[in-house]
């Protein structure tokens, strides 16, 4: 059973009660909210994850609540919590929804030092992955939202799952995080997609989520392995090109941009070394959707080409 099946009125019975339980690749999470107005935009974005059982393991007991005394009243706001802990300064009743997704965020990256943690997108054609580290108004997001609009397989947005023992990515399949221009570029890109209402003043600027194709959810248990790392960059006119770069390189951006590097020691520098030998890495610029997705289409191809 996922989202999708249950009715507009369960949903928000069980977001205002006990909380709904679902599965978010390899996390199982519980999402509370006393905020009826986020239920309808959290069903869409998540309608194709499956539900979980109430016997089942959670690893997240999340929420957001309205603020409580006067600030229910003047100018309300919503505060976070995950397991009773409320570790987030309140914010704006309005960003409510995308609180909780940070919060989400914020939960994966503060438990999970059982993986390498990297601040980058990941999105997977078949069972190879292609790992976009970069800095906010790089376009990483919007190169991310347009590829998974366009047969690639989004496994993460902001949060890249590395595997200690294999080296391989674990999906998330969790929504996408579009900041001010680019929200109205995707809403032009990919009509079909979900997008939420945007939210405006936020310490990120105008803000939205894209839900993941049904597509993406389905083979989240599909783990893919690091093929690509690629860092890109929008420039505005520019042609699509790709520069290779080279593995020291490589290295420093994966390493800077994982966000559990220094908790890991050996076993940080041991993965992100496997990875840097086994992807082919590059400098990349765009300023066009659909060229940047061609040269992405091109090197899967030539990988399958290449295949044994």
């Amino acid at each position: 059973m996922r989202i999708r099946d249950l009715s507009p009125a369960d949903f928000v019975a069980r977001l205002g009660a006990d909380g709904v339980r679902l599965a978010a690749g390899p996390f199982n999470c519980r999402l509370q909210s006393g905020i009826p107005e986020i239920a309808e935009e959290l069903a869409r974005l998540y309608a194709h994850h499956p539900l979980i059982g109430a016997d089942d393991f959670i690893d997240f007991h999340v929420g957001v609540r309205p603020g409580q005394g006067l600030r229910r009243w003047l100018r309300p706001q919503a505060v976070f919590s995950v397991d009773a802990v409320e570790p987030f300064t309140p914010l704006p009743r309005n960003q409510a929804l995308a609180m909780l997704e940070w919060g989400l965020n914020w939960c994966i990256t503060a438990y999970s030092q059982h993986l390498l943690v990297i601040h980058a997108a990941c999105v997977a054609r078949g069972d190879r992955a292609v790992i976009l580290p970069a800095p906010p108004g790089s376009g990483k997001s919007t190169l991310c939202a347009a590829l998974a609009n366009r047969g690639w397989r989004l496994l993460s947005d902001e949060l890249t799952l590395i595997r200690l023992d294999t080296g391989e990515v674990m999906g998330l399949a969790r929504p996408v995080n579009l900041k001010n221009a680019s929200i109205d570029v995707i809403r032009a890109y990919a009509p079909e997609a979900f997008l939420t209402r945007p939210v405006h003043d936020t310490t990120k600027g105008t803000v939205a989520l894209m839900a993941p194709t049904e597509a993406s959810v389905l083979a989240v248990g599909q783990w893919a392995r690091p093929t690509w790392m690629i860092l890109p960059r929008y420039r505005p006119g520019v042609d699509a090109r790709l520069a290779p770069m080279g593995s020291g390189a490589a290295f420093l951006q994966i390493a800077d941009n994982a966000m559990n590097y220094h908790i890991l020691g050996s076993h940080g520098f041991a993965a992100v070394g496997r990875m840097v030998d086994h992807c082919r890495s590059f400098n990349f610029e765009y300023s066009r959707l659909d060229e940047a997705i061609a040269i992405f289409d091109r090197l899967a191809r030539e990988a399958e080409d290449d295949a044994p």
